[in-house]
C-alpha cells in the first residue's frame, strides 16, 4: 500500500507586494520571513473570504470549511479571542505616546 502526500493548499490568487515592516521598531525581518508573513496573511484572506462568500453555503467537501467543535470543552466556556490587530494598535499608538 503507498501512503499519498499530505494534501496542500492551492491559491490561485494574484500576490500584492506590501510596505516592508517598519525599522524603527529595532526588530529587523528578513525579507523570507517578510514573504512568508505575506503568504500566510493573503492566504488567510483568500480562506475567509471564501468561508463568507455567498457560494461558500453551497460547498461540499470542498474547499475551505470551519471547524466547529463536536463536544466543546467545558473549561473554555469563558474564553474570548484575542484581537492581534487591536493589540498591537494599542501597543503602536502607546509607543507614539512616550
Amino acid at each position: 500500500m503507498t501512503s499519498s502526500p499530505a494534501p496542500r493548499m492551492v491559491h490561485n490568487y494574484k500576490r500584492t507586494s506590501s510596505p516592508r515592516s517598519p525599522t524603527n521598531t529595532g526588530e529587523l525581518f528578513t525579507p523570507a520571513h517578510e514573504e512568508n508573513v505575506r503568504f500566510i496573511h493573503d492566504t488567510w484572506q483568500c480562506v475567509m473570504r471564501d468561508i463568507k462568500s455567498p457560494q461558500g453555503s453551497e460547498r461540499s467537501d470542498r474547499g475551505p470549511q470551519e471547524y466547529v467543535e463536536k463536544n466543546p470543552n467545558p473549561a473554555l466556556h469563558s474564553f474570548t479571542p484575542v484581537d492581534l490587530s487591536d493589540i498591537k494598535r494599542r501597543n503602536t499608538q502607546d509607543s507614539k505616546k512616550s
